[in-house]
């Protein structure tokens, strides 16, 4: 069962950058899962297992960055000689640079080069499932493809649930916030405007030497007319309205760490035909936060979720699974899916965001971003989610 969810449950914020001994942590734990796919080396392409790895994160355009994890020794990190400072200044940990000259470049100096240099002597490859077919078919040797490094993410190291916390705690204050003021009227890009201007003051607040290439902040608010169709974001001139389903979303990236809250809210009246989905939706919540726990299947935990909404006749209206994890970004596995058939271990994060979406009535998710514990689990946001919290006066 679902703990009590007290202040003294949730871990302490941590604001200060990682230091060699976690990335250490996190290589040793990629390394342990290259041993197992017998593989003599590792080649990491995506931009999030890059910066989970190293710290360092930037925008990638033409000229690529390719990480090659060896099986012992240093990271070799494979990088335009133009960024080579900036990795220097953001990496941390035991990384060996090589640089390229540029792109296109001369046969002999490209970038497929030198990562051919940091492959010398590997036979077996490992290969993460995103990596470009214009990298994947430059690599010497037997090639394979296996996603450790996606495998390691998914069980958050003490200093990761600490960072986890203080983007949660940030989300939770400009929630908040937003929650204070709203009314009917207000246009969707001032509020987000708003919102997002505050998380990042907040945030640089917290840590004057962010990253801001390691952040992003989402912040929307929608009203009934489009709730029922929850990534509509299309008019961000669109009006808050007189009653609701209204729907508050935030999720963000703290320099280099994701959280997520949202909640269904109210202005001023609840119309007779939004109490029965909002009921449906909270029992649904509840089922979800009952179940999350360690030792139950992630599938089984969404299929209790949908059993619960085909109960109350709302089947046709569900759109997604039940939750995601966080980690480096704001959205990525493992996830609370219906033949997601993975076990739940203390360590993992999830939103617990069942949705009932009604065309013509609106949407009804709340959200929260949770870890799970060892007994069980603690929501590290946290917002007033009953109904009678969440009929705003204004």
């Amino acid at each position: 069962r679902q703990r009590q969810m007290c202040i003294r449950d949730r871990p302490a914020p941590i604001t200060e950058p990682p230091d060699r001994a976690e990335m250490q942590r996190r290589l040793d734990r990629v390394r342990t899962r290259m041993e197992s796919a017998a593989v003599d080396a590792y080649v990491v392409h995506d931009p999030d297992n890059v910066f989970y790895l190293t710290n360092f994160a930037n925008y990638v355009h033409e000229r690529p960055f390719v990480l090659v994890v060896p099986i012992d020794g240093p990271l070799r990190f494979v990088a335009p000689q133009l960024e080579a400072a900036h990795v220097r200044v953001r990496s941390v940990g035991d990384i060996e640079l090589i640089p390229f000259v540029e792109f296109p470049a001369p046969a002999g100096d490209t970038w497929a080069d030198r990562v051919r240099d940091a492959l010398a002597g590997a036979e077996r490859v490992g290969v993460e499932s995103s990596c470009p077919l214009q990298v994947a078919d430059e690599l010497p040797g037997t090639r394979v493809r296996v996603d450790v490094v996606d495998d390691a993410r998914m069980i958050k190291t003490d200093y990761e649930i600490g960072r986890l916390a203080h983007a949660s705690q940030l989300v939770g204050a400009a929630h908040a916030e937003v929650m204070g003021k709203v009314a009917p009227g207000d246009m969707m890009a001032v509020l987000a405007g708003d919102t997002t201007r505050d998380l990042t003051l907040r945030m640089l607040g917290d840590m004057p030497n962010a990253n801001m290439l390691a952040s992003s902040f989402g912040a929307v608010i929608q009203p009934p007319s489009i709730s029922h169709d929850p990534h509509n974001f299309t008019d961000l001139f669109i009006a808050m309205e007189q009653g609701g389903p209204h729907v508050s979303v935030i999720n963000s990236v703290v320099n280099g760490y994701g959280a997520e809250i949202e909640r269904t809210f109210f202005l001023n009246t609840v119309p007779d035909e939004a109490h029965r989905p909002f009921e449906a939706m909270m029992e649904a919540r509840r089922t979800a936060f009952d179940l999350t726990v360690p030792g139950a299947t992630m599938s089984d935990v969404d299929q209790a979720v949908r059993d619960v909404l085909e109960r109350h006749g709302y089947l046709d209206a569900i759109l997604h699974r039940t939750g995601h994890s966080f980690g480096v970004t704001g959205h990525e596995a493992p996830f609370l899916a219906v033949s997601y058939d993975h076990e739940i271990r203390p360590g993992m994060l999830f939103s617990i965001e069942p949705g009932i979406y009604l065309d013509g009535i609106g949407g009804f998710r709340h959200s929260d971003t949770v870890l799970v514990t060892e007994d069980g689990n603690v929501s590290l946001t946290t917002a007033p989610d009953q109904l009678d919290d969440l009929i705003l006066d204004r």
